[in-house]
């Protein structure tokens, strides 16, 4: 069989850039042939401001790869028993793949990895557009084409079946044993897999060793569901520390991993996070994760990281929980060192657990 990597477009900040290269490598390593579907190169470089990827760019980058895919079948390339991964499952290249593989009886199997979408109250979709039918009838058609749909944490999956396949309706007496099902793998539709990021320990190695200072990192990008005013207001309550949101400056990987390598603390107080990358990072390179027990963080990390949900619930919660949190960030700076070998057992159980392609490569392997 044949793969097609329907990928992401790359921006340098971002993993996407390393997904170029390293996805279709770890394929490759795993013995398949792989042809890479890519867009033009010659789209609008910068983010839209808050968000993951350029509004209007991405939409020139998919159209650009499904006219390539419409061409494979044109030229008699796609055969039966290839098999199609798209590393954003948000993609409409999706329902024309079906599309041409069921109107030309090309049986294909395809593979999604999902991010986010309108199901998500804090993603960009969910606060800017919601429950409107066409975004929520589009995912679900996307859900329903692809035969392999691939989420990285349970936190993730239980979201997308409740919010999205149930209508966010709690009256479904099966709703609860359809997450189960999801989650425990009885759902061959749905598949928990730690996304495909192996590269990062060796990425972050040479960082792992600097001299540490009393820097506080805000990795994430400034959107309202990172709640980056909490961490400003912080910074004004503890001057003897250095605090730092990355996004506010322009930051290079390397000048960003140096950042890394360097603090002793990166802080979330998000209100969306369905598996966090930035946090993991962190823990790679001896930085303490300080995130709050909510979202994907409660299944991620163990308790002694975790603060309670309700000190960052909004700005409102946060001035009630203030003084605890500031002491809370006090007595982790005090102790730091003594922390470091916990730091390092947390970054092992990440990367066993959710930062790696196993299980997406296992049922490939089975498919």
């Amino acid at each position: 069989m044949k793969i097609y990597l329907v990928d992401l477009e790359a921006v340098d900040t971002r993993y996407t850039a390393q997904w170029k290269t390293h996805v279709p490598q770890l394929l490759r390593d795993a013995g398949y042939t792989v042809e890479v579907i890519s867009g033009p190169e010659d789209i609008p470089s910068a983010t839209t401001p808050g968000a993951f990827l350029n509004f209007g760019g991405t939409n020139i980058y998919k159209a650009k790869q499904v006219e390539t895919i419409g061409r494979l079948f044109c030229d008699g390339k796609v055969t039966s028993g290839d098999h199609f991964i798209f590393t954003d499952a948000w993609h409409p290249g999706i329902i024309n793949l079906k599309y041409m593989s069921s109107l030309l009886n090309i049986p294909v199997t395809i593979h999604a990895l999902w991010h986010a979408g309108s199901y998500d109250p804090q993603d960009f979709l969910g606060r800017l557009i919601g429950a409107a039918p066409w975004v929520r009838c589009a995912e679900k058609s996307f859900y329903q084409a692809v035969d392999h749909n691939y989420f990285a944490t349970n936190f993730h999956i239980e979201m997308f079946v409740r919010n999205l396949l149930n209508d966010g309706l709690n009256e479904n007496p099966w709703l609860d044993e359809d997450i189960a099902d999801s989650i425990n793998g009885a759902n061959q539709k749905i598949t928990r897999t730690g996304w495909p990021m192996e590269y990062m320990a060796s990425t972050l190695a040479p960082y792992k060793n600097m001299a540490k200072r009393d820097l506080i990192l805000f990795p994430h990008r400034i959107a309202p569901e990172k709640q980056v005013e909490i961490f400003r207001d912080l910074a004004d309550q503890l001057p003897q520390y250095e605090f730092v949101v990355c996004q506010d400056r322009q930051l290079t990987k390397t000048e960003y991993h140096t950042l890394l390598g360097q603090a002793k603390i990166v802080f979330s107080a998000n209100l969306q996070e369905t598996l966090g990358i930035s946090c993991y990072e962190g823990t790679l390179v001896d930085a303490i994760p300080m995130v709050p027990n909510r979202l994907s963080y409660s299944e991620m990390y163990c308790e002694g990281f975790k603060y309670p949900s309700e000190w960052t619930e909004n700005y409102e919660s946060y001035l009630r929980h203030k003084e605890e949190l500031c002491h809370h960030i006090i007595v982790t700076m005090t102790h730091y060192e003594k922390r470091i070998p916990q730091v390092r057992k947390q970054a092992q159980e990440l990367t066993k657990k959710f930062f790696n392609a196993d299980a997406l490569l296992s049922l490939l392997a089975n498919s």
